[in-house]
């Protein structure tokens, strides 16, 4: 994770939200519902558990849109950026940016209508109804995918001491920046091999490959800053993991 997503420790980050409504405004239901029915329509599901038709949907979407797309997105913005905009803010963001430069709308046209609706003009009529991707949608609310998969043995063991690596990142990464070089006990061995949405790349992951839940001492992260009398856990896939002293 980039450094706007690696955060642990760091102090003076303040005033910390306190906001437990899931959705403050109106759009940002809207923007939720469009990110659903992109992972719902994504061409990654044909080779997913459980098994999708998506050649009986009469969609037009044909592109693969997962949670680790979507956080590439927002990993991929300026700190700054970041920072400045809200939660739903940064899906806006990147799921327009994804449109564009994947060719379903142009960023004229993009600016055009954002132009429109600024000025008040009313939205377009909805689109006629589509049965078969409601369906689709529905369906994968109810049944989701699956990462898990059949795969190699584990090398590591309940109890044994593993190092973190300090892998390069490229566009996405699953490693928390905090725990790079730092040392703990794996805790839980999750049964079976588990893939990433995509691969990527130097970084390591994509593969199905076993899972582990790794036990680390927070004085061994952040020394005397941490809270006595607690430990931190991180799922780790294993290609973040070597044998630690």
């Amino acid at each position: 994770m980039k450094l706007q997503h690696s955060l642990g420790g760091v102090q003076n980050l303040g005033p910390v939200s306190t906001e437990t409504r899931p959705f403050v405004e109106a759009w940002e239901k809207r923007i939720f519902g469009i990110h659903v029915a992109m992972m719902a329509l994504s061409r990654h599901l044909k080779d997913a558990l459980p098994k999708y038709d998506l050649d009986q949907v009469s969609s037009i979407f044909h592109h693969d849109w997962t949670w680790g797309h979507l956080r590439t997105g927002a990993e991929g913005m300026n700190p700054f950026d970041y920072f400045k905009f809200r939660y739903y803010e940064k899906w806006l963001g990147g799921i327009s940016g994804f449109f564009v430069d994947s060719g379903y709308v142009s960023q004229a046209e993009l600016d055009k209508r954002s132009a429109q609706l600024r000025s008040g003009q009313a939205p377009p009529p909805a689109a006629s109804q589509t049965p078969d991707i409601d369906a689709q949608v529905e369906k994968y609310l109810r049944e989701g995918d699956s990462p898990h998969r059949a795969g190699a043995a584990p090398k590591f063991a309940v109890g044994a001491r593993v190092q973190v690596r300090d892998v390069p990142p490229v566009a996405h990464t699953r490693l928390p920046g905090y725990l790079r070089n730092k040392t703990g006990v794996v805790d839980v061995v999750y049964e079976g091999c588990y893939g990433y949405f995509f691969s990527t790349g130097p970084d390591g992951i994509g593969a199905p490959m076993p899972v582990y839940c790794v036990k680390f001492d927070p004085k061994d992260i952040w020394g005397t800053l941490s809270e006595p009398n607690s430990y931190v856990y991180a799922d780790l896939f294993e290609a973040y993991l070597d044998a630690g002293a």
